[in-house]
């Protein structure tokens, strides 16, 4: 799957990384969104590496599930990250 279809997708799997993990984050929506952008990306390179060369491909469910998880996996590490610092 291309580039750009990973940013869309890590568009909407932020929005759903944020529905399933509720709260405020410490850089507010547009961090929150570029969060889901590098983590739709993170997805794809995460399940095209564990699938091998198959890959992730396509607008598929699996594809949607890599992204949200990267992107969940992202939004962990940046609330870890940044609210240790406020504290």
């Amino acid at each position: 799957m291309g580039f750009l279809s990973w940013i869309v997708f890590g568009l909407i799997a932020g929005a759903i990384a944020k529905f399933i993990l509720p709260g405020k984050d410490p850089g507010g929506i547009i961090v929150t969104i570029l969060i889901g952008i590098a983590g739709g990306l993170f997805g794809g390179w995460l399940g095209s590496s564990v699938f091998g060369s198959t890959g992730v491909q396509g607008f598929s469910v699996m594809s949607f599930v890599w992204a949200v998880i990267g992107s969940l996996i992202l939004l962990i590490a940046y609330r870890l990250l940044f609210n240790s610092k406020r504290a």
